[in-house]
C-alpha cells in the first residue's frame, strides 16, 4: 500500500471505532435494544424481497407490506429510545468506512489497463446509426451530421421495418470501408463487431443505446455520444475479446434460465418491470422453463440452476445480473455465474452476501456448454431474445476485435482490488508480517 491507501485504511478503522464509541456512549442497554431491532429488520428485508419476487397474489402484497413496514418500525423504535441521531451518524460513518476501505484497495498503477496504440485515421469510415436507439440520441445529438462533417459515410436504419445490419456491414467492407462504426444498442453493436472481427477492420463504438454497457466498459462518454466521434481523427486502437453463442456474437453477456425467459416475453420491451414480476415466480420456483445443466468441458459444474450468466470477460465483485463493470475486455476468458436457490434462507444469503453465497457458482473458462431437458431454450444475447437448439456452446475468441476509441475517454475505469479487513487493520497500524520484516525493498514479498 502507498501512503494514500494507508491513510484511507486508517480512516476506515477510525470510522468503525467511532461507531463503537457512539453505541457505548449512548448507553449499553438502549444501544443493545436498538442493535437487536436493527438486526431483525436487516434479517427480514432479504426474505421480504425474495417473497415479493417468487410469489403472486396475497403473498406478494404481504411481502410488499413487510418491505414498507420494517424500515418504518425500526425508525420509530429508534425515535422512542432516543437514538435516532446516533443511528443516523453511525450509518453515515459506516458508509464512509466502506468508501475508505474501497479506496484503500484502489490500485495506484495503470498496469491493469488494456494496451493501446495510435490509430490510423480511416479513409472510408462507414457508420450505421439507429435513430430509435436510446430514445432518439442519434437525432438529439446530431450524430449523423457531425459524422458526415468528419468524412464518414452514414447509413441511417429505417424508422419502421427491419434492416439486416450484418448485410449492410459486409457490403460496406466489400466496397472499401476501412472502419465500421455503429450507433445503437448492444445487440446491434455485437452484429457489427462480428463483421469487423471476421473482415479484419477496426470498429468504432458510439454510445447511443439505452444502457450502453459495452461503451461503459470501453470508457466512452455515455452522456454525450458525439464525443465518441473524436476517434475518427484523434483515436487509439485496442484489441479486445469477443464472445460467441453457437456462432452468434455478444459483446456483453448471454443469459439463460430466468432472465432469458423474462427477456423472451413479447411485453418485455414495453414493460420490463411488470413483465419480470409476472414471469419470475414460476421461473424461480422451478415450475416453468427447462431444467438446465452447466458444463465446463466434460465436467458438470451445476445442475438445475435458475439462471446462468455468461459474459465476455468476468464482471467485478459479486454482480449476478451483469449490471456492474468488467475490469478488462482482453483476458481471453468467459465469466460464468450460475444461480441456484432452493430455499428462502439461501435467497437471503444470496441477496445479502452476493459473491460469498453458496447459491452462487462463479468460474472463468474459455468455453462452457449449457444443456437442457428440452430441444431448444431461450437465450438473452446482449438483451435480445433468441431461441437456440441445445446444447448451447459459449466460447471466447481472444483479441478478435480491433476497437478504435477517442484518446481522451472520461469513463476509463481503474478496478478496485478487494482487500480483506485483516490486511487493512495490519496496514493501518503499520504492522508487517514477520516473514517480510527483513526483506529488501525490491525483493519478493509473501502474501
Amino acid at each position: 500500500m502507498d501512503r494514500r491507501q494507508r491513510l484511507l485504511a486508517r480512516c476506515a478503522l477510525l470510522a468503525l471505532a467511532a461507531i463503537v464509541a457512539i453505541i457505548v456512549a449512548a448507553g449499553a442497554v438502549h444501544s443493545l435494544a436498538a442493535l437487536v431491532v436493527g438486526l431483525i429488520g436487516i434479517a427480514l428485508l432479504p426474505g421480504g424481497v425474495w417473497m415479493f419476487l417468487a410469489h403472486r397474489g396475497w403473498r406478494r402484497w404481504l411481502a410488499a407490506l413487510v418491505l414498507i413496514a420494517v424500515p418504518i418500525a425500526v425508525t420509530i423504535a429508534y425515535i422512542v429510545t432516543g437514538l435516532l441521531l446516533e443511528v443516523i451518524v453511525c450509518v453515515v460513518l459506516a458508509a464512509f468506512a466502506w468508501w475508505a476501505s474501497q479506496g484503500a484497495g484502489q490500485p495506484s498503477s495503470e498496469a491493469a489497463q488494456p494496451q493501446t496504440r495510435p490509430a490510423v485515421p480511416p479513409r472510408h469510415a462507414y457508420l450505421i446509426m439507429n435513430p430509435r436507439s436510446g430514445g432518439g440520441k442519434v437525432v438529439r445529438f446530431k450524430l449523423a451530421e457531425k459524422a458526415s462533417e468528419l468524412g464518414a459515410n452514414v447509413e441511417l436504419l429505417p424508422a419502421t421495418g427491419h434492416a439486416d445490419v450484418t448485410e449492410l456491414a459486409e457490403h460496406a467492407v466489400d466496397n472499401g470501408a476501412d472502419l465500421l462504426g455503429v450507433a445503437g444498442g448492444d445487440g446491434t453493436q455485437a452484429l457489427v463487431a462480428a463483421v469487423a472481427a471476421r473482415r479484419g477492420v477496426p470498429m468504432l463504438v458510439i454510445a447511443a443505446g439505452t444502457r450502453n454497457h459495452f461503451a461503459m466498459d470501453l470508457g466512452l462518454d455515455r452522456e454525450d455520444p458525439s464525443h465518441c466521434l473524436d476517434a475518427l481523427h484523434d483515436g487509439v486502437e485496442m484489441r479486445i475479446d469477443l464472445g460467441f453463442v453457437n456462432d452468434r456474437p455478444f459483446v456483453n453477456n448471454a443469459s439463460f434460465g430466468a432472465y432469458a425467459e423474462v427477456v423472451r416475453s413479447p411485453a418485455y420491451r414495453d414493460d420490463k418491470a411488470g413483465t419480470a414480476l409476472r414471469t419470475l415466480p414460476d421461473l424461480i420456483s422451478g415450475h416453468s422453463g427447462p431444467r438446465l445443466e452447466l458444463h465446463d468441458g466434460d465436467r458438470s459444474v451445476l445442475s438445475a440452476p435458475q439462471a446462468v450468466l455468461v459474459s465476455n470477460n468476468p464482471y467485478e465483485g459479486g454482480d449476478i445480473a451483469g449490471l456492474s463493470r468488467r475490469a478488462r475486455l482482453d483476458q481471453g476468458v468467459l465469466g460464468v455465474i450460475g444461480v441456484k436457490v432452493d430455499s428462502q434462507a439461501q435467497a437471503a444469503a444470496l441477496l445479502t452476501r452476493r459473491g460469498q453465497s453458496r447459491s452462487l457458482t462463479r468460474l472463468t473458462a474459455r468455453e462452457v456448454v449449457i444443456d437442457a431437458d428440452a430441444p431448444s431454450i431461450a437465450v438473452g444475447i446482449d438483451g435480445e431474445s433468441v431461441v437456440l437448439p441445445t446444447p448451447v456452446r459459449c466460447e471466447i475468441r481472444a483479441l478478435a476485435l480491433r476497437v478504435v476509441v477517442p484518446r481522451d475517454r472520461p469513463g476509463v475505469h481503474v478496478p478496485a482490488e478487494r482487500v480483506p479487513w485483516r490486511v487493512l487493520v495490519r496496514e493501518a497500524l503499520g504492522l508487517r508480517d514477520s516473514g517480510t520484516a527483513g526483506a529488501p525493498a525490491d525483493g519478493p514479498a509473501r502474501a
